[in-house]
């Protein structure tokens, strides 16, 4: 036993300085690779830095992070940057472009709660504007070093839209009110629309509507200006990264009818960013495959975009790492674990993108 903690004390990164060390550069044989990280409640910076530099050693130039509006403002016009300009500093210093997913609504923005029960996802059109003055005060913020953000996460799922039936032409309005904030602070800023969750849910749903469908509805309802790119989740399943797009099945090519939606509406310059994907090596989990499937599925998908996909800037799979265990099937996501072991997935990403052995 006390030979196993040795072992395991020599895997685990040592605390480092805060200080920033040295700028880094990433290198990689694929520049489409990326992962998202979940550093929102990591509160020790040391972790962040290490959690970032695991990253840029596996060769991944690209992350996803969320920034908390509710963490950053949570009384309205008393702001608090401090963990956010850690991640966005050390994300910078590593050398990986950040993509910033933005929401989470503070409780000051939402309804009085003895009018209605909302969630943090609940954003009120009321608040619109409250939000369209975060968002341009973070990208003015972050100018230079966080050039893409997302406006919202899966609106067309009800849990993300605050457990209300999901509204394209509610999500519409919010870009129509967001987008301009941030190309007056930030005008070379890249606003992403959607990172549209992939479902089968049918128009009516209580749970939300099929990505196909509210994409289409974004479109009539006068989206097109208001966005600079699309934000989709590419979530393979038991599927191989291969396996051919179908309406009626979700797997990672499913994106490729979302390109086609947009080639239909004459959006044919827009670039599609895949902010969510991956497999699940779950031992019991009905939707997970095999670890060397697993692998061999993340290193395809890869492939598949950089062959394929010209109009994919990145594919971040979910996730890299979370500060504590989830103790669910989503712990079998993650290319780390909360204590810095690596598992498999990780060294075999490090030796696609030409990193193993790179000191």
């Amino acid at each position: 036993m006390l030979l196993l903690f040795v072992f395991m004390g020599v895997l685990r990164p040592q605390p480092v300085s805060d200080a920033l060390p040295p700028p880094q550069e990433v290198h990689t044989t694929n520049p489409k690779v990326g992962v998202h990280t979940r550093l929102t409640d990591e509160v020790e910076t040391w972790k962040i830095q290490a959690s970032l530099a695991m990253v840029r050693e596996m060769g991944a130039p690209w992350i996803v992070e969320y920034f908390p509006w509710a963490y950053i403002e949570p009384k309205p016009g008393e702001t608090t940057w401090e963990h956010s300009d850690e991640v966005v500093a050390h994300a910078s210093n590593q050398g990986l472009k950040v993509v910033a997913r933005l929401g989470m609504v503070p409780s000051w923005a939402r309804p009085d709660p003895r009018d209605i029960e909302t969630t943090f996802t609940y954003l009120d059109p009321g608040a619109y504007a409250d939000f369209a003055r975060f968002v341009g005060a973070f990208v003015g913020r972050y100018s230079g070093e966080v050039d893409h953000i997302i406006i919202w996460n899966e609106p067309n799922l009800s849990f993300e839209w605050g457990y209300r039936p999901v509204d394209p032409a509610a999500y519409v309005d919010l870009l129509r009110t967001v987008t301009p904030a941030v190309r007056q602070a930030a005008p070379d800023v890249v606003v992403l629309a959607g990172a549209l969750a992939p479902t089968l849910e049918p128009a009516g749903s209580s749970v939300g509507l099929n990505d196909l469908l509210y994409l289409r509805a974004m479109y009539e309802a006068g989206a097109a200006p208001y966005f600079d790119a699309l934000a989709a989740h590419a979530y393979g399943l038991a599927f191989s990264p291969e396996t051919p797009p179908s309406e009626d099945v979700i797997n990672f090519r499913r994106v490729e009818l979302l390109r086609g939606i947009m080639d239909g509406y004459g959006d044919v310059d827009k670039e599609i960013y895949v902010t969510e994907a991956g497999w699940n090596d779950h031992p019991r989990w009905a939707w997970a495959v095999l670890p060397g499937q697993r692998v061999q599925y993340t290193l395809g998908a890869y492939d598949w975009a950089a062959e394929h996909w010209p109009w994919c800037p990145v594919v971040a799979m979910w996730m890299f790492r979370t500060p504590q265990p989830l103790y669910n099937y989503q712990d079998y996501y993650a290319f780390v674990t909360p204590e810095f072991q690596t598992r498999p997935i990780y060294s075999s990403v490090q030796a696609y993108t030409g990193n193993a052995g790179r000191p």
